[in-house]
């Protein structure tokens, strides 16, 4: 995702606006609008920063080979969008733009809450993009009704950069590293040989900084809850997950970044050996560090297991239309214009960095290009490559909010009490049962 704020950042502010949705939306299922389906006229689009960019690289082309449709793509900014969105639908559609910009972390929660609230694309022709787009993105916009409520727009597989100079200044080959065990103990020798750690979380859990500890889920195949929407939060892959955390802790090779800017502080000054992030970080690393040209590759993630996979679509994002929006199918043209063809989306990809979603979008030879940042490594050609693989979607619910918080708790107790990970999550899966009336899964 095109940030200027790290995706752990948005999803604690996800989860504080989520939370505040379950307040807002109480006794209102956001049907107060109607709307219509208008095919002309003015379209408002929502989105934020660098994405907002990129849409609007996109409005001339779509404008002249739509006259009669204007398009008004406005920086609503991030966080303040989500507030936006909520507060819109929660009000029934009122004062909604007609094109939504929404994150995987979001849409359930809203389709749940405000079944009307979000248009229905399929009978707009949403369906037959079905095979377009990396697997395991489309049950993602599918809601309870079986209906496709979004397209996607942003895919952001799982990779692992690492400081080059460091590795080799440990004598550590990232080709000999298969799963974190090999990797725990590559860091040991990069810990000695150049002082510096493996990696940073907020040991607090002031952040809920929780990102690491889902990617070594969903590379299991395993998230907070399960495709039927069980909660798997103490399952056995989870308790991996834990573990592996609290492994690399005992070993020293966690640096506490708790307090704002610290993590990005440790990676300016060099003493982070890795980065665990998503495709969207290829860019940010080359745009935040310019300095530290030439000493970053990338690699693929680790497996949590030895032998595991090791590839995860960790987070996605996607364009959809407010139900309330009188000329719908005028923001389905521009959706599908945008996010449909290798040429729109691409550029929006060079304007605003955002990874897209769109298969037949890989052909361009910018995904398969050496890029100097990373001393020439053809750096995104991993993720497209990891993104032909089997990838199991990940049902965020709209009780991820909820989740987040108590596995941040778990989280917390076994970095900074030495909790048993396995004691932990079991008492958080016990309590966001209590809190959801979900059942656990077996």
């Amino acid at each position: 995702m095109s940030h200027q704020l790290s995706r752990r950042r948005l999803l604690q502010l996800a989860t504080a606006s989520v939370a505040g949705l379950g307040l807002t939306a109480c006794g209102d299922n956001g049907s107060g609008s109607a709307g219509g389906d208008g095919d002309s006229g003015k379209i408002t689009v929502w989105s934020w920063t660098t994405a907002a960019e990129g849409l609007r690289s996109v409005v001339p082309s779509f404008e002249r080979d739509n006259p009669g449709i204007k398009v008004d793509v406005q920086d609503v900014g991030n966080p303040a969008i989500w507030d936006k969105i909520t507060v819109g639908l929660a009000s029934g559609g009122k004062g909604l733009a007609d094109v939504l910009h929404i994150g995987v972390d979001y849409l359930p929660g809203y389709l749940d809450k405000f079944p009307d609230g979000i248009a229905d694309l399929s009978r707009l022709g949403a369906d037959k993009y079905e095979d377009a787009f990396a697997k395991g993105l489309w049950p993602t916009v599918i809601g309870k009704d079986k209906a496709a409520h979004a397209l996607p727009w942003e895919v952001n597989p799982l990779g692992l950069f690492y400081r080059h100079d460091h590795f080799e200044k440990a004598g550590v080959d990232p080709a000999d590293i298969g799963d974190w065990n090999d990797m725990i103990a590559a860091g040991s020798k990069i810990l000695d040989a150049a002082g510096v750690r493996l990696l940073g979380l907020d040991k607090t859990g002031a952040t809920q900084d929780m990102d690491f500890f889902q990617n070594l889920m969903q590379l299991q195949d395993v998230f907070y809850f399960d495709q039927d929407g069980k909660i798997t939060l103490a399952s056995p892959a989870a308790v991996k997950a834990l573990t592996i955390i609290k492994r690399l802790n005992d070993a020293g090779l966690i640096a506490d970044t708790a307090g704002q800017g610290t993590e990005k502080r440790l990676l300016s000054q060099g003493k982070l050996a890795t980065y665990a992030e998503a495709a969207w970080a290829v860019e940010y690393l080359a745009s935040t560090f310019p300095e530290q040209k030439g000493k970053w590759r990338s690699m693929q993630p680790p497996a949590a297991v030895p032998g595991g996979k090791r590839n995860a679509i960790v987070n996605s994002t996607y364009l959809t239309v407010s139900g309330s929006s009188t000329r719908r199918k005028a923001a389905w043209q521009f959706i599908e214009y945008a996010l449909t063809k290798p040429a729109p989306i691409n550029r929006m990809f060079a304007s605003g960095g955002v990874f897209p979603a769109l298969k037949a979008a890989y052909d361009d030879p910018k995904f398969s290009a050496p890029h100097p940042f990373y001393g020439g490594q053809k750096v995104l050609k991993p993720f497209v490559e990891s993104l032909s693989a089997d990838t199991r979607a990940t049902n965020f619910t709209g009780d991820y909010a909820r989740a987040l918080k108590f596995a941040s708790d778990a989280q917390s107790q076994v970095l900074l009490k030495g909790a048993d990970p396995a004691d932990a999550l079991k008492k958080a899966a016990e309590q966001l049962a209590q809190q959801t009336g979900r059942q656990q899964a077996v």
